[in-house]
């Protein structure tokens, strides 16, 4: 009897040897990030885009967007090590390295003198091709921790150069610099990406035709918006529908894939960040467009695992949440109205240039309402659904003057200040107003404590469930591909 029992656990061993054996770690490995887009961003979204899909249901129905079906669901903690609230830099290198730091560091321990070793490092030693896609500037916080290491965030011509002359990365892509000339006594960043075998797509015919013999390819926007970003989405949705061609941040996950694509595989980090800029802003309609292009953008890595389904794994989640979105508001009570955002057709940015427009030509407080009533349908006629009350009409008119001060002669008290987080008073006004009718608001223009979501399909994606660290999304990311520290 023991000798069969011993030879019964034998097998069921080499059985489980075998299976393990079989289990074969990922060739493909996508992560997404949504720069501040935590559960109340996915959640609005959804409910914004099912309300849109279904206005004449009797019951609230939220829409699917690309990743909320993966089968894995997580949660993780944010905070770093020095704040509940913390920062994207300090929350990217914990992802990418499995290192805690302090807000404003990029893979460098507390001390500013021990530098961390990143996934991107570790998968490139393995062979695979190394790509980051970002909807804001090449140097910024989350694609910078995947492939630089700086005691600041703000030390932009210093990242450029790391991923630039450095060899872990053979796709960047998205925005452009924001340092291209350092302190202006600099070698120019592009010289530099040009003597280090960078190939440099910036028109959208290129973009589109890149392939897996384009080489190392520096892909740029070639309709840079502010700060050196992509447009907002749903600014290139009107200037589209207005006959533009504006590539989405779609268009460089499939090009990634292109130039990416090989025997040994790739590891590609995307990320989505003006859902950040929107959420600091308490822009929801633009928020809610911005997690929409998101979601397209991993749609692109669903579509490519449909074709290598035992090759893939995706990984969907955020750095932290932005702006202390909250669905639900007082005047709204138990209702909300997501089908109003879709009478908003600008971004706040954009929106922006329409006041210093309006300055410029001494408008009168009824010109800015058309504009108001053009870009988000807010009326001051009565019986409407978007009719403005007379205290809506009065803090419009608040905001509306201090606006038309020039920006260098404003003085702004705290009271100013808390009420516009020192975005343009007019365009804030307006944002809020808008969100309150949807019954949306938001508690912060700054990043909160909220644990936040991680979406997992594809190879090894169970191992993405549960309650952890987000310092352990690097860890488990490491194990699932076969490698160790």
């Amino acid at each position: 009897m023991k000798k069969l029992l011993l030879i019964v656990l034998t097998l069921a061993l080499l059985v489980s040897a075998v299976a393990l054996a079989e289990t074969a770690a990922p060739k493909y490995v996508f992560m997404f990030i949504g720069d501040g887009m935590g559960n109340p961003q996915v959640a609005a979204t959804q409910y914004y885009l099912g309300s849109i899909q279904n206005p004449n249901s009797e019951f609230p129905v939220p829409a699917d967007l690309s990743f909320t079906t993966f089968p894995y669901l997580g949660m993780v903690t944010t905070y770093d090590a020095s704040s509940f609230c913390p920062d994207s830099a300090s929350t990217a290198t914990s992802m990418a390295s499995g290192e805690k730091t302090l807000s404003g560091v990029i893979n460098y321990d507390v001390s500013l003198t021990t530098p961390f070793k990143l996934v991107t490092e570790y998968a490139k030693e393995a062979g695979k091709k190394v790509g980051v896609i970002t909807s804001v500037s090449l140097d910024h916080a989350t694609p910078a921790a995947y492939y630089a290491k700086v005691p600041s965030r703000k030390q932009y011509y210093d990242i450029a150069v790391q991923g630039l002359t450095g060899t872990t990365l053979d796709y960047l892509a998205g925005g452009s610099l924001l340092k291209p000339d350092g302190d202006g006594t600099q070698e120019n960043l592009f010289d530099i990406a040009a003597a280090n075998g960078w190939v440099l797509a910036n028109t959208n015919e290129d973009i589109r035709a890149l392939n897996a013999q384009s080489g190392r390819v520096l892909a740029i926007d070639p309709n840079i918006a502010d700060a050196e970003s992509l447009n907002y989405e749903i600014d290139r949705e009107r200037k589209n529908a207005e006959g533009e061609d504006v590539l989405a941040l779609a268009d460089y996950v499939k090009a990634g894939i292109s130039v990416l694509d090989n025997d040994a595989g790739f590891f590609m980090m995307c990320e989505g960040g003006k859902v950040d800029w929107s959420g600091h802003a308490n822009d929801a309609a633009t928020s809610i467009h911005e997690t929409l292009a998101f979601a397209d953008a991993v749609q692109v890595a669903v579509d490519f695992a449909a074709e290598h389904p035992d090759e893939t794994l995706i990984i969907v989640t955020a750095d932290h949440e932005t702006g202390g979105m909250t669905i639900g508001f007082a005047t709204t009570a138990y209702d909300t109205h997501f089908t109003y955002l879709t009478n908003q057709k600008i971004s706040f940015t954009n929106f922006d240039l329409v006041i210093d427009e309006l300055r410029e030509n001494g408008a009168s407080f009824e010109d800015a309402m058309a504009k108001v009533k053009e870009y988000y349908g807010l009326t001051t006629e009565p019986d409407q659904a978007l009719s403005l009350t007379q205290s809506d009409i009065e803090t419009l008119q608040a905001a509306f003057e201090l606006s038309m001060v020039p920006k260098d002669q404003r003085e702004l008290g705290d009271e100013e200040a808390l009420l516009y987080g020192g975005y343009e008073p007019f365009s804030m006004a307006v944002s809020h107003i808008m969100n309150n009718k949807a019954g949306l608001s938001y508690t912060s223009y700054a990043h909160t404590g909220l644990q936040i979501p991680v979406y997992a399909m594809g190879v090894g994606a169970e191992n993405f469930s549960g309650l952890y660290d987000n310092t352990d999304i690097f860890n488990r990311t490491m194990a699932v591909m076969g490698l160790s520290k």
